[in-house]
């Protein structure tokens, strides 16, 4: 991809450095760990598998520069699982299912943590979330996860006064609003690299510029990749969206659809007018959520996912391109943010997220490879699990014996989407029928029936299960 062509937080993150990319790997490496993929899930499985064991030896190759994927281009919203409690619990039983929550959380304080210790400029602040209603069909769809969060004493949540909800969201769009201190938002291209330093101080060997072509099992295994190849005693696959094209028996894993992205210029002074928090993200309740957060120099930034599905699961070039949304998500943006009604859109973008049948990520042993793991499926919401991926993939990695490895996460795909061409004609179909219900509540209109039934469809994709029991 072409630089002017790149997203904009990968973009600012790219000019703020002197150097350019790693060099593309050329002739044969020789490795004890090899890495496919430099975003969030590939930098923390090497950081953290280097800081368990100095001395191991790690190569990681990647198709672009690191951060060109999902990882320097998503909202920057960090959060956790806590309101998937439902989830959670169905899937992984009460036990692992409470200590994934709260693992989750503790997951947003060790990136805290480790920007502050390595020193990484990324607009790092944690200042929490708010979850609110914009709507009168959205009021009360966090009650029954916030009050099983409550009946087990994992609650971090508060219900916040309406007066008090619309000052630190900046608008007096929303109808009620829980907060939790335990998020944070942060520019995601510049987080992805510094990671990518803190690596390479490590003693990780990054190649970039180098897409995997051919996986060849064995003890050891061989990546062979355009101009050479890497022999390597394990391996670990991390490259999302991505995976079903590397590798077919995926496919059917994820649905891969866009989440869509607009940021203003600088406007200092309408920020300020607004009360926005300068640090807080904000969700409404829709099942494709509409989210937005400012910047350090005074922008807005506001994205919505559920736009764009990929046919077959092959991450197209429209994925590469700036938003097609980009004028409904500047209406919305301008119907929350009313003091940016003449503040310019400075860039638009998009990014393909790969949603699991489940919401939740997925972790396992390739299959024919007993010494090749992979993880993916973060279904929106990755930019704090991935350092929860980055310990389950190390630890596999390592061959350790810890509650990561005995986490069911890494029991594979809970759950397949259907053989094309039904899965993108059912996504398309679900799709619209989500965009006619939002259409009618923000109205207060009447829901058709048949769309109200397709909509549920993708409720278990969202953001929270805040309709759920848990």
């Amino acid at each position: 991809m072409n630089n002017h062509r790149r997203p904009f937080w990968i973009s600012e993150a790219l000019a703020a450095e002197p150097s350019g990319p790693a060099r593309p790997l050329e002739g044969t490496v020789r490795t004890d760990l090899a890495i496919v993929g430099a975003g969030y899930t590939g930098l923390w499985t090497a950081i953290l598998a280097k800081q368990a064991q100095p001395d191991l030896d790690i190569v990681i190759i990647e198709a672009d520069v690191s951060g060109g994927g999902a990882s320097g281009r998503n909202g920057g919203c960090v959060l956790s699982w806590s309101t998937k409690l439902a989830s959670l619990i169905r899937l992984y039983g009460e036990t692992e299912g409470t200590r994934l929550a709260v693992a989750s959380e503790q997951a947003i304080l060790d990136i805290d943590r480790f920007v502050q210790e390595h020193r990484i400029d990324c607009d790092w602040r944690l200042h929490g979330t708010l979850y609110t209603a914009t709507s009168a069909a959205q009021m009360g769809a966090s009650d029954s996860v916030m009050a099983a969060l409550e009946a087990r004493g994992l609650s971090q949540w508060s219900r916040l006064p309406i007066d008090e909800v619309r000052r630190r969201a900046g608008s007096r769009a929303h109808l009620e609003g829980w907060y939790s201190p335990l998020a944070a938002t942060v520019q995601p291209g510049l987080l992805v690299r510094g990671l990518r330093r803190v690596a390479l101080s490590l003693g990780v060997r990054l190649y970039e510029g180098t897409p995997l072509g051919e996986l060849t099992s064995g003890q050891p295994l061989t990546l062979h990749t355009p101009r050479g190849r890497v022999i390597a005693d394990r391996a670990v696959i991390a490259v999302n969206a991505w995976m079903g094209e590397l590798f077919p028996a995926f496919r059917r894993s994820i649905v891969i659809v866009s989440s869509d992205m607009v940021i203003t210029e600088p406007d200092p002074s309408a920020l300020a007018r607004s009360g926005l928090d300068r640090g807080i993200s904000v969700l409404d309740s829709r099942t494709f959520v509409h989210y937005y957060r400012s910047t350090r120099d005074g922008r807005v930034m506001l994205g919505k996912g559920g736009n764009t599905f990929a046919y077959g699961g092959r991450v197209h070039e429209g994925f590469d391109a700036p938003s097609g949304y980009a004028g409904a998500l500047m209406l919305a943006l301008r119907r929350m943010l009313p003091e940016f009604s003449h503040t310019p859109m400075a860039a638009s973008w998009n990014g393909p997220s790969d949603r699991s049948a489940t919401g939740l990520p997925f972790f396992g042993t390739l299959p024919g490879h007993s010494n090749v793991w992979y993880g993916l499926g973060y279904s929106g919401n990755g930019v704090g699990p991935t350092r929860m991926g980055g310990a389950v993939l190390s630890s596999l990695a390592l061959g350790l014996d810890n509650e990561w490895t005995r986490s069911p996460l890494t029991h594979g795909p809970l759950g397949a989407f259907p053989p094309e061409p039904i899965r993108y004609t059912g996504s398309i179909l679900v799709r619209n029928a989500i965009r006619r219900q939002e259409k009618a509540e923000d109205h207060n209109r009447p829901v058709a029936p048949w769309d109200r039934w397709l909509a549920g469809f993708a409720a278990s994709a969202g953001k929270a299960d805040k309709a759920s029991k848990a």
